[in-house]
């Protein structure tokens, strides 16, 4: 990184705890996942020329539900449910697939051990991750 900061330092910090590296993670993977997920979703929706509204009707939801699930970035928690209910409605199936082994080093290994030997890694592949979604 060009420069560093005050917030980027106390990260790099927060991230030597246990509790604190498995909490930014966590919340980390969930975010980025939801908006993959939700981002395909509505790129399948275009594809299909669908409008929300009719989505909204193919899974017995009223418009808005639809238009704030995939109108609402960073807002937005939808259970695995009502993914797999749109997904469904697509042509989709929500599935899993293993992380690479790199990713499960970053990912997986602090996960369980509550340690990083790398923790400006582990927050610089989530910030840019992160940008690769928005």
């Amino acid at each position: 990184m060009a420069t560093r900061s005050q917030f980027w330092d106390d990260l790099l910090d927060d991230l030597r705890d246990p509790e604190l590296l498995r909490a930014y993670i966590v919340e980390s993977v969930r975010i980025e996942t939801v908006d993959r997920l939700i981002n395909g979703l509505d790129q399948a929706r275009q594809d299909d020329e669908l409008s929300k509204a009719d989505l909204a009707r193919a899974i017995s939801e009223t418009p808005s539900v639809v238009r704030r699930l995939l109108s609402t970035p960073g807002q937005r928690n939808p259970t695995i449910g009502t993914l797999a209910e749109v997904a469904a409605a697509l042509g989709l199936r929500i599935t899993l697939e293993p992380l690479a082994a790199e990713e499960q080093a970053r990912v997986t290994r602090p996960l369980r051990t509550g340690m990083t030997d790398e923790p400006e890694k582990v927050a610089k592949d989530i910030v840019d991750r992160r940008a690769l979604i928005s």
